[in-house]
């Protein structure tokens, strides 16, 4: 793809190699979120740099983060370790680190999406959800909501109004949100935006009346297809609140209505 045709999310997660082994990135001010950088999007920058490594089999399948401390503006290092190399996936280890202190760590395991057998059988359902266009605007939130989590002005993002009671004070305590997503600038969804698509809504705690920031401690992401264009729907749900933690699950579908991606979560609750 020539630099022309990059969308504004390819831009953002873009690399540089130092090495064999190495790379370089800059992280935009206008992914965090509560003055953090959002983790999807480190999962975007992630997968760059493993793609860049791993041209026979470019698509993230299984990767699992730890995030051990909030990104910041600035340029980041990425450091890649083959673990082991196999016929149709690759499996690799990954750093990524700011001024010496490291921010995620990674395991993952890349494949090819398009070479996968077209053998759906699932009893996962897609959300019944309005048109985007009757659903409700993360971007039009009041001010201060948009001022602390600029992220959102980089997605296109519908809210279902059966779950968006929270941003009117009426949370209807199911631990759900569900709705649409795209990118801002209108780029059909891939692989890697696949990735920061599932940590991209607001937390689902917002659903049960509990806001703030919830600090991811581990995302784990299946992908499942390559996405057909068009929107993606999105599920969001938690079904276990305890020790100051929870857990939030996410489903992806694409405009064709098949599953493409989903993650678990393990966050500690907002801190207000």
């Amino acid at each position: 793809m020539s630099p022309s045709n990059l969308s504004e999310f390819d831009i953002a997660t873009a690399v540089k190699r130092q090495s064999d082994t190495s790379f370089t990135a800059e992280l935009g001010a206008e992914w965090k979120v509560a003055g953090a950088i959002n983790g999807g999007y480190l999962l975007g920058v992630a997968a760059q740099a493993l793609r860049a490594n791993s041209p026979k089999a470019p698509d993230p399948l299984v990767v699992s983060t730890y995030y051990l401390g909030p990104g910041e503006a600035g340029p980041a290092d990425i450091t890649t370790r083959l673990i082991r190399a196999g016929k149709s996936s690759a499996t690799f280890a990954l750093d990524l680190t700011q001024n010496g202190s490291p921010k995620t760590t990674s395991l993952a395991t890349m494949g090819n999406l398009g070479a996968l057998p077209d053998d759906v059988a699932t009893s996962a359902t897609p959300p019944e959800l309005p048109d985007p266009e009757h659903c409700v605007d993360v971007a039009e939130a009041p001010g201060g909501f948009v001022e602390s989590a600029p992220i959102v002005k980089r997605y296109d993002m519908r809210i279902d109004p059966d779950t968006a009671g929270f941003a009117m004070g009426k949370p209807s305590g199911r631990g759900l949100l569900q709705g649409w997503i795209r990118l801002a600038d209108g780029a059909e969804p891939d692989p890697i935006s696949l990735l920061a698509f599932l940590d991209a809504l607001p937390p689902v705690m917002f659903d049960v009346g509990r806001f703030g920031w919830a600090p991811t401690m581990e995302l784990t992401t299946h992908l499942r297809a390559i996405p057909a264009p068009g929107w993606i729907a999105v599920k969001l749900y938690t079904r276990n609140i305890a020790g100051g933690m929870f857990e939030e699950d996410c489903e992806l579908w694409d405009s064709s209505g098949r599953l493409v991606a989903q993650s678990r979560q393990l966050a500690r609750q907002p801190r207000g």
